[in-house]
């Protein structure tokens, strides 16, 4: 029996606040999916899905239903306790004891203090860094004020986060900071065809706005689809003092595993990619652990939204953990106290280390 009691959820957003009908909770289930939050298809259901059924198997029982009851049931079972009720049971059963949060999203989630205290856990903010850069936008009247004041945005937000996050990978497949220039001349286009409230798309300030967090010191996690495009990037931050923790999709789990092995300052997410892959989930962790070490891999569960996320998220990672090394004990290929201490390491250990938790 490998044994994991406390999870570090390295990263996850907030939950929503408010009841959710069946259009909801569908379009939320898709944004995790990778929908972006919309509906399925005529005809067609989110619950259809590795993680709508992971959903029905899992988290029914926690709010004192039957396993794979129908999700009209389940729904509404949650109303009927109340949004905040069943976020509590949800939450506090996942075995989840810390939450490390993204804030970068908008609509009505809870922040992290809220979170934790919905999951009886600690909770830490991760800073996104597009937002924080919009809105030093919003407050800087000229270029030269801009990038001074996202500098100090920056390190600033280093005082209270844990680590930053980002969607800017494909900037940061370029081995090098932009040039002043670069950068001056890049801003003054963004500022000046921006509208209010305008998004930061331009890759010279997102590369540059990367350069920044990796001299603030704090880990940097990038959401990429292909890890392999960041190996030049990783290679020239090694030894900079910021860890890069890469949030990657499947099917690239084996390539990020990869890159872990070539970088010492390189993590990898195993994340919703277990949570996706439903019954496969033991498959695709013994495709990462063939490559990647096992002191560079964190477990995730990637939520947003609902918290039946973590709760799938959860039971995915431990069922396949279980599955995948009590299989290598029972061969002989290790012993069981080796096994426990490496479900340990990935469960909360390598979190604890990578983010300086106490």
């Amino acid at each position: 029996m490998i044994d994991t009691p406390h999870l570090v959820d390295q990263y996850c957003h907030g939950v929503l606040r408010t009841e959710l009908g069946l259009g909801t909770f569908e379009a939320q289930l898709g944004a995790h999916l990778g929908g972006d939050g919309v509906l399925p298809a005529a005809g067609t259901t989110f619950f259809d899905t590795q993680t709508g059924f992971a959903v029905r198997r899992w988290c029914p029982p926690l709010l004192g239903l039957e396993p794979h009851c129908p999700p009209a049931r389940y729904l509404a079972r949650r109303r009927e306790l109340g949004a905040a009720e069943a976020g509590r049971r949800l939450l506090r059963a996942s075995g989840i004891s810390t939450y490390l949060v993204d804030t970068g999203l908008p609509g009505d989630l809870t922040r992290p203090a809220e979170l934790g205290a919905a999951g009886a856990a600690e909770a830490h903010e991760i800073v996104r860094l597009e937002p924080l850069a919009e809105q030093v936008a919003d407050t800087s009247g000229t270029v030269e004020a801009f990038l001074a004041n996202l500098t100090e945005a920056v390190h600033g937000a280093a005082a209270g986060a844990v680590a930053f996050a980002s969607e800017a990978s494909a900037s940061a497949s370029a081995p090098e900071p932009p040039g002043p220039g670069e950068v001056r001349g890049a801003a003054a286009r963004w500022l000046a065809g921006r509208p209010a409230g305008g998004r930061l798309t331009d890759p010279v300030l997102l590369r540059h706005l990367l350069w920044i967090a990796v001299t603030a010191g704090r880990p940097l996690q990038l959401h990429t689809e292909d890890p392999g495009a960041l190996d030049g990037f990783a290679a020239a931050t090694s030894g900079l003092g910021a860890d890069l923790v890469l949030l990657h999709r499947y099917p690239y789990h084996r390539a990020a595993a990869h890159l872990t092995g070539l970088h010492p300052h390189v993590y990898a997410d195993l994340g919703p990619v277990l949570a996706h892959t439903g019954a496969r989930a033991a498959a695709v962790l013994a495709e990462v652990l063939e490559r990647a070490p096992f002191g560079k891999l964190l477990f995730s569960s990637g939520a947003q939204g609902l918290p039946e996320l973590h709760v799938v998220a959860a039971n995915a990672f431990r069922s396949a953990l279980a599955r995948v090394l009590g299989e290598w004990v029972m061969d002989g290929a290790w012993s069981r106290t080796d096994a426990q201490r490496v479900a340990a390491m990935i469960a909360a250990g390598n979190a604890k280390r990578v983010y300086r938790l106490a």
